[in-house]
């Protein structure tokens, strides 16, 4: 069991390693907006040959990337969205089966299908070489849709990450701190 409890803790650094890596994005989408408000309100030309629409294109992106990748990260951290009306009074053995009930039923099979057909669509666009609606907008939409399938992979590895502590918890081998992110019993 502490070899699997490595490897979801592999799992956890990489998703923390991609998650400081979109807080750039985060910084940079802050930075974009202020950008695009001052400019227009001072109507300061745009620079490097970029458009408003461009502009306003590269936030909706900069927004894209920012969730995409802080998804899986948000979720081994357990701050999801949690709707607890029966779990909570639970014993603890029987919120670890919850757990892995949901992983195994609801999250792991979506995320794979999605992951899956999300991959197809942005393949598509790539192989379409699919631009903006926009005359003057981004070119290479694909980039930005392959934001989709990458959401849904790292929402993946998060889940392995989860499964392997709740297997772990019921085995009685989970540590105490992670038992208090894996139950998020609002400690």
């Amino acid at each position: 069991m502490q070899a699997l409890l490595k490897v979801s803790a592999a799992f956890d650094g990489l998703l923390t390693i991609i998650a400081s890596i979109a807080k750039w994005a985060g910084l940079l989408l802050v930075l974009t907006v202020c950008y695009d408000v001052l400019s227009r309100y001072f109507g300061v030309p745009k620079p490097f040959g970029l458009n408003s629409t461009m502009v306003q294109e590269a936030e909706y992106w900069l927004h894209s990337f920012f969730f995409s990748l802080l998804l899986g990260y948000a979720f081994i951290k357990g701050s999801h969205v949690r709707i607890d009306l029966l779990r909570e009074k639970f014993s603890t053995r029987g919120k670890y089966v919850v757990e892995l009930l949901g992983l195994l039923v609801f999250l792991i099979p979506f995320v794979s299908i999605s992951a899956y057909y999300s991959f197809a669509y942005t393949y598509s666009s790539f192989l379409e070489g699919e631009i903006s609606k926009s005359i003057i907008g981004l070119p290479n939409l694909w980039i930005l849709k392959s934001t989709i399938p990458l959401m849904f992979v790292l929402l993946g590895i998060a889940g392995f990450s989860h499964l392997i502590k709740v297997i772990a918890g019921l085995a009685g081998q989970l540590p105490p701190d992670l038992a208090e992110v894996v139950l998020d019993d609002g400690v």
